[in-house]
């Protein structure tokens, strides 16, 4: 039942127009728009800047944005209450919706990398392994950050605040524009934040080919231990 319901949850995002959008079609044309345009001043060849930026940008998409506004409006209109009824327990939803998360995110790393190989992004191979933890960490911090927002707000407020939240880490999360541009105390915020973590960590072993950036993954586990923590003592199913 577990595999059953999330191939039901990635169809469900694959047949959403507004998902598709959130999820693949916004990273792709600031992928490209920000790649190909003279737009940023920025360290070395546009490309090899953004990429790693807009693929922790669809992670975010994906785990947390998507997954926030679904979950809400699936507790608004008692989804939730009558998957409660069938034989998946709740644990077993939680799995099906992280194994969907997994599945759109390695379909998004895939188009995502395919588009930025034809801009000229050459990624370092030798950080394939520590991109994968990072991406998994980041996906953690941001899925207990996107239950915690839908189990305890209202469909309408989650989809409002997941917007608002999604525009915000995108502009100060180094995703296009790198933190150092920022003033002092802004800088330090944003230094602190999950896509921030994400972002810095990816640029640094696809660029460089570095070992595994410890400080960034300590920054992504501590978001998805207290998020997931908070969740699972406040989330409501009805």
């Amino acid at each position: 039942m577990v595999l059953a319901q999330a191939g039901a949850e990635v169809r469900a995002v694959l047949r959403n127009g507004e998902q598709l959008l959130l999820t693949l079609i916004i990273p792709i044309l600031v992928l490209v728009g920000f790649s190909a345009a003279p737009l940023l001043e920025v360290p070395g060849h546009r490309v090899d800047f953004v990429t790693p930026g807009v693929l922790a940008l669809a992670i975010m998409s994906t785990a947390f944005t998507g997954q926030a506004i679904g979950t809400g409006f699936e507790r608004r209109y008692g989804v939730l209450k009558r998957l409660g009824a069938t034989p998946l327990s709740r644990t077993g939803l939680m799995l099906a919706k992280t194994l969907a998360v997994i599945t759109v995110e390695a379909l998004q790393v895939v188009v995502i990398v395919a588009v930025a190989l034809g801009l000229g992004w050459r990624p370092h191979a030798g950080g394939a392994l520590p991109a994968l933890a990072l991406v998994l960490a980041g996906t953690a911090a941001f899925s207990g950050l996107a239950l915690l927002m839908a189990g305890t707000l209202r469909a309408e407020a989650t989809l409002a605040a997941a917007n608002l939240v999604y525009l915000v880490l995108l502009g100060i999360g180094g995703v296009v524009l790198p933190v150092t541009a920022f003033p002092g105390p802004l800088r330090a915020v944003a230094e602190a934040l999950p896509i921030t973590a994400l972002t810095g960590g990816l640029r640094e072993v696809l660029a460089d080919g570095g070992g595994l950036p410890v400080g960034q993954l300590l920054i992504l586990l501590a978001w998805a231990a207290g998020t997931l923590a908070l969740a699972s003592r406040t989330f409501r199913w009805e």
